[in-house]
């Protein structure tokens, strides 16, 4: 079908529009697109060929300098594409700019500079508390409730969607072994979460209110914090996840950017704790998003996450991340933390599925309690989106292999 003929109601309509990278056949060089359908625009070409001044923003081999042009660009960018796919009088000139999906090689769509993770679910988070701290008073730590917590991650192991997870290797310790061993890890997770992505740069030393959060955040997309539970649970007292986190994280590639996501607004779950004043959001725009997440392992459903029911929102854990004066970089990432709801089947980890290896999962290939060298695991997910269409997010898909 050709591309300015998307059947009505795609989630990948002109009402969406997500930005990536990618090499058209037979070339290895790279280049912005943007998908509608299953086609993908060369947005530079397009940009060029139009007379576009944003040309030589698009004309890029990545989406770095799109992303640090800011807010004002953004808007203009995406008026502009939206009118090329849709406006007769430009179908002439655009149609042959297009490539058919399945013929280009997608690549991942921006330079990452730094790379942080939170633990943003309360569902998750009560889980995991149930599970290793079964005689605490409260399954939630004491500061929860208060802060958006979160580590600091590898920026250089972030992956484009389709690059196969090598399974890694590292320290463990069973209760029962007596000292550490080393291998292979056993108990490989996924965690289900949504990834930001950070644009306008800030200043060294100042703080980003929350109010300021459309003004540095270019979009989303979802992300695959790959987990070695073994090697964490040995690693991480006192300091954290290190190694256990570090190997692989995937994201998609395709960003939404946050202007397609404004009929997915929603306000977070109900505050139990009086906030302190910079992550106070009462006085704010609805600072969630309802994205429906799809877990699948070897193309079976396992999990139906809503990140609707994250407590801390990507605002909050932005001004969070900078309240001690740490500055945001063009290309920064970071993700929301495991998407968990309050039923078994809306939980974003095997770890929660199998309640700690306790439960195996029932799938038509063989139980599982943890990943198997050979499991594919894909998320994808939608949004609601103007007069009931959905905002379709692009998949993110790893397939383990073995240790090197």
């Amino acid at each position: 079908m050709p591309p300015f003929d998307v059947p009505e109601g795609d989630p990948f309509g002109p009402h969406n529009l997500p930005y990536g990278v990618f090499s058209p056949p037979g070339s290895s060089e790279r280049t912005v697109g943007v998908r509608l359908g299953d086609h993908v625009l060369d947005a530079g070409a397009a940009a060029h060929a139009l007379g576009s001044p944003y040309a030589s923003l698009l004309a890029r081999q990545t989406l770095n300098p799109l992303l640090a042009a800011g807010r004002t660009a953004w808007s203009d960018v995406r008026r502009a594409l939206t009118a090329w796919v849709t406006v007769p009088a430009h179908r002439e000139t655009v149609e042959p700019l297009f490539h058919p999906l399945s013929e280009v090689t997608l690549h991942l769509p921006f330079e990452v500079a730094d790379y942080v993770d939170f633990y943003a679910s309360e569902n998750h988070a009560r889980n995991v508390g149930r599970m290793f701290r079964p005689d605490a008073a409260d399954s939630l730590t004491p500061n929860w409730k208060h802060l958006p917590i979160g580590y600091h991650g590898r920026a250089g192991t972030v992956v484009v969607s389709g690059t196969d997870v090598v399974r890694p290797s590292g320290q463990r310790k069973a209760p029962t072994d007596a000292v550490p061993v080393y291998g292979p890890s056993v108990r490989l997770d996924i965690e289900a979460e949504v990834g930001f992505v950070v644009g306008v740069p800030s200043e060294l030393g100042r703080p980003v209110p929350l109010g300021d959060f459309r003004d540095h955040v270019f979009g989303l997309c979802l992300l695959n914090d790959w987990s070695a539970r073994d090697v964490q649970a040995w690693e991480y007292v006192p300091l954290g996840p290190f190694l256990g986190k570090s190997f692989t994280t995937s994201v998609s590639a395709w960003i939404t950017p946050l202007d397609a996501l404004d009929e997915a607004r929603v306000a977070p779950p109900e505050r139990t704790h009086e906030l302190l004043p910079y992550l106070d959001d009462a006085a704010e725009e609805p600072g969630g998003y309802d994205l429906r997440i799809t877990v699948t392992v070897n193309g079976h459903v396992v999990s139906e996450p809503p990140f609707s029911t994250m407590y801390w929102t990507a605002a909050q854990q932005l001004a969070h991340m900078t309240v001690n004066g740490a500055s945001l970089r063009t290309g920064d990432l970071y993700g929301s933390g495991t998407v968990s709801g309050p039923a078994e089947r809306e939980r974003g980890s095997l770890l929660e599925l199998t309640w700690n290896g306790r439960d195996p999962l029932e799938l038509p290939d063989g139980k599982r309690t943890f990943l198997e060298d050979g499991d594919v695991v894909t998320l994808s997910a939608w949004a609601p989106g103007p007069d009931g269409v959905r905002v379709g997010l692009g998949e993110v898909t790893g397939r383990v292999v073995p240790t090197v």
